[in-house]
């Protein structure tokens, strides 16, 4: 059966619920996140995502993302997922929402109302290879520089989010936790 994922409006009300297919071959506003996760020296992990996932296969992504399901609170979708994928669970903050929308090589269309969360972290995650094949701990101050390098590695919610915050609201990420 297909994910049903909820369906906001602009300010991130809840007006409907779809498929998760349909909503990415429509286009649909919907409700996700995105988690980064910091260990003590101040890296960021990142996750590769696995070649069997319906879009954005094999690219570096954050720590972990999702969708809450209809019903599910958004802070408990997070940590479900966090274990989900990665193996563990932790304490997370909101950091900031918005709103992102770009069509996918495969025409998928993501158009999400993305919330970003932090935590931390400190030992290695057990990851799910069924969603993630690869994992590694990252300065996240060298993240531009590699995401300048090499565009096509990174998923494109990704690249938003860390093209948006200065190296000012990396440390000040850092420090919060």
């Amino acid at each position: 059966m297909d994910e049903m994922l909820i369906l906001v409006d602009k300010y991130d009300n809840s007006i409907g619920s779809a498929g998760k297919m349909d909503v990415h071959q429509k286009g649909m506003l919907h409700r996700a996140f995105s988690i980064f996760i910091f260990n003590k020296k101040g890296n960021v992990l990142l996750q590769k995502r696995a070649e069997t996932k319906y879009h954005s296969s094999g690219l570096w992504t954050n720590s972990c993302c999702g969708h809450p399901r209809v019903g599910e609170v958004l802070d408990t979708a997070a940590h479900r997922r966090l274990g989900e994928e990665m193996g563990f669970d932790c304490p997370l903050k909101k950091m900031l929402s918005f709103i992102y929308h770009a069509t996918l090589p495969n025409t998928l269309i993501e158009y999400e109302y993305d919330h970003v969360f932090i935590g931390q972290f400190d030992k290695e995650p057990i990851i799910n290879i069924g969603e993630v094949s690869d994992y590694k701990w990252v300065n996240p101050l060298k993240l531009r520089k590699f995401i300048n390098k090499a565009p096509g590695e990174y998923t494109v919610w990704f690249k938003e989010i860390i093209n948006s915050l200065s190296n000012q609201d990396i440390k000040d990420w850092q420090r919060q936790l």
